[in-house]
């Protein structure tokens, strides 16, 4: 439940235009039978623990409303092996390695925070993977990983995920993110600019840590940024391609927001 308002300002207009609405309103923009309809919900019902409670959106204001959001691939907790031998991340142990990514992220996150893994959290079994969910802080979404075979366990807790999905798209300060865990070269709203020619919608990806493939990958976007093409307006341009590798060894196994990735991202691939 909750109200329904109609937008005709021009900024709301634009947050949500696309080339293709040209089809419908010959105007642009600025077309009188162009308008935003914004929904605000104001309460509703959910059913968890099989049962079903009423809330209202206030009582989700305050330590939620200002909750952060951040992002992490393929940190591989309990993978002894990537430890020693692809990744080579120089711990003396799995133990060591584990401890130390656990009091990274504990650091940064608080207990009401966001934290989207993009696949591979964990190479444990069952029992240390449960122990493992339990000390992270934050409400925990996964993307999942070929590496998260946890997921299928009938004996695993699954209670501190909010949710476990192969893909996922949301936004993110008005940008949207696009969540796999597997690179996608041609991604949904990868056109997409707003009025300043800034991105509005990122790929955010793991599964090739810091190899060859990733190399690959980055050799693809700077052929895609480079290419000129014509738009349906008549307008020239580059291609946008927007896909940030969020592995945790880039950021010293701390998750980040999408601003502070974006960031890491340019920092690394100037180096």
């Amino acid at each position: 439940m909750g109200t329904m308002e109609v937008l005709e300002d021009e900024e709301s207009k634009r947050m949500i235009w696309q080339h293709g609405d040209i089809v419908y309103y010959p105007q642009g923009v600025p077309d009188p039978d162009y308008c935003v309809l914004k929904f605000t919900a104001q309460r509703g019902r959910y059913y968890a623990n099989f049962r079903s409670e009423s809330f209202t959106v206030e009582s989700f204001r305050g330590e939620r409303y200002n909750a952060m959001r951040f992002y992490i691939a393929d940190p591989h907790f309990y993978h002894g092996n990537l430890n020693n031998r692809m990744d080579c991340r120089g711990f003396a142990d799995t133990e060591e390695m584990n401890e130390y990514m656990i009091d990274k992220w504990n650091q940064k996150v608080s207990d009401n925070d966001e934290v989207i893994i993009l696949g591979d959290l964990s190479f444990g079994n069952v029992v240390e993977t449960i122990e493992l969910t339990r000390r992270l802080k934050g409400r925990l979404y996964l993307i999942q990983g070929n590496h998260d075979r946890f997921v299928s366990k009938t004996t695993m807790d699954m209670s501190r995920f909010e949710w476990v999905k192969p893909y996922e798209e949301l936004y993110d300060n008005k940008r949207k993110v696009i969540l796999c865990h597997y690179p996608i070269m041609c991604y949904n709203g990868q056109y997409r600019l707003d009025e300043n020619g800034n991105p509005k919608t990122y790929m955010l990806y793991g599964h090739v840590h810091d190899t060859r493939d990733q190399r690959l990958i980055e050799q693809f976007q700077d052929i895609i940024r480079a290419t000129v093409t014509t738009n349906a307006q008549g307008d020239v341009g580059t291609i946008p391609c927007n896909m940030i590798n969020c592995f945790c060894m880039y950021s010293d196994y701390e998750p980040l927001t999408l601003d502070e990735w974006i960031n890491c991202d340019e920092k690394r691939r100037k180096m």
